[in-house]
């Protein structure tokens, strides 16, 4: 019979921790998909950047990648505001739907 020293299995053990905390890391990074859905936006704004520039100059399209990225880093007030437009057009939908009926 081949039995291991507690040397051995310590050793075995180790190594085998090592290699689970590898696997577990490597998975990490390919489940996390924020960096590439961050970097999937950057190129898009870099695309959008190219593009005003084309057509109205490229400090208007600095300063529309400025704005893109100032939402970027503070979104909620931007998020608020237009759910507060989407409230006043609707209520202004509602108000001439009744006054037509």
């Amino acid at each position: 019979m081949n039995r291991e020293t507690p040397e051995e299995v310590r050793v075995d053990r180790d190594a085998t921790r090592a290699e689970l905390a590898q696997t577990l890391d490597d998975l990490e990074q390919k489940l996390d998909v924020r960096p590439k859905i961050k970097q999937g936006l950057d190129n898009r704004l870099d695309q959008a950047e190219e593009k005003v520039g084309s057509v109205v100059g490229k400090p208007t399209a600095a300063k529309v990648r400025q704005g893109a990225d100032t939402v970027r880093a503070n979104p909620v007030p931007v998020f608020a505001s237009l759910l507060g437009l989407l409230i006043v057009l609707r209520i202004i939908l509602r108000r001439r739907s009744h006054d037509d009926g």
